[in-house]
């Protein structure tokens, strides 16, 4: 009997090894299905998955950061304002390929990449693409404006979303982890491709990336 209870004794912690070891797997199990999980596929965005196949060799040099889109999403239906105030919507601008930016003044990268974007305006914009650059600041509605004015930024229209929703909803599903943030997006409200952090847009990578995103369109710009 006394040799028994050295025994028992000893398949406690192997009890308890086994319970915390499931539990663990039961954890990673859940992450895995939930957190890790890409956003379920709209049938609708399968030609912008196609579009980031096909473009995805060209995302090299000064924009090898993109990510492309593996699985179809459309993007939320983001709501900012435009320059005089009036409400506006993502979906105002159906019909283009777009370079949605979300900047802020207190975002050195972003006031860095400012720029590029302006030059990526002049360059592509027309009736097939267009850069939304929405501003997030919160405080003061004059500084953002200011900053492009003494920057001589004058080709970017100015969108502003002084609650700064645009990046939670980008954020909620998985499509802002900073800023600045960009998304390309399709004439359907697609995502083709994203990216954390600032680029040179107006390089002659994303030139020839965005011009083959932009396909026959691109044929006179």
């Amino acid at each position: 009997m006394l040799d028994q209870k050295p025994s028992a004794t000893r398949r406690i912690p192997i009890v308890i090894a086994t319970v915390v070891v499931g539990g663990l797997a039961g954890f990673a199990a859940l992450y895995g299905l939930g957190l890790n999980r890409a956003p379920s596929g709209d049938p609708a965005c399968r030609a912008a998955v196609a579009t980031a196949q096909k473009i995805a060799p060209l995302a090299h040099g000064e924009v090898a950061a993109l990510t492309m889109a593996s699985a179809p999403l459309k993007l939320p239906d983001l709501t900012f304002e435009d320059a005089d105030g009036k409400p506006r919507k993502l979906s105002d601008f159906r019909g283009k390929t777009l370079l949605v930016n979300l900047w802020a003044t207190w975002c050195v990268p972003c006031r860095k990449e400012m720029p590029a974007l302006d030059q990526l305006q002049a360059k592509l914009s027309g009736p097939d693409f267009e850069v939304v650059a929405i501003n997030i600041d919160t405080r003061d509605p004059e500084k953002p404006k200011n900053f492009l004015k003494d920057a001589n930024l004058t080709r970017l229209g100015y969108f502003t979303d002084q609650k700064a929703k645009v990046f939670q909803d980008l954020k909620a599903i998985g499509r802002a982890l900073g800023m600045p943030t960009s998304v390309l997006v399709d004439p359907q409200g697609c995502e083709i491709a994203t990216i954390a952090g600032p680029a040179e847009w107006a390089s002659d990578d994303a030139l020839k990336l965005l011009r083959a995103a932009l396909g026959p369109a691109a044929a006179s710009l």
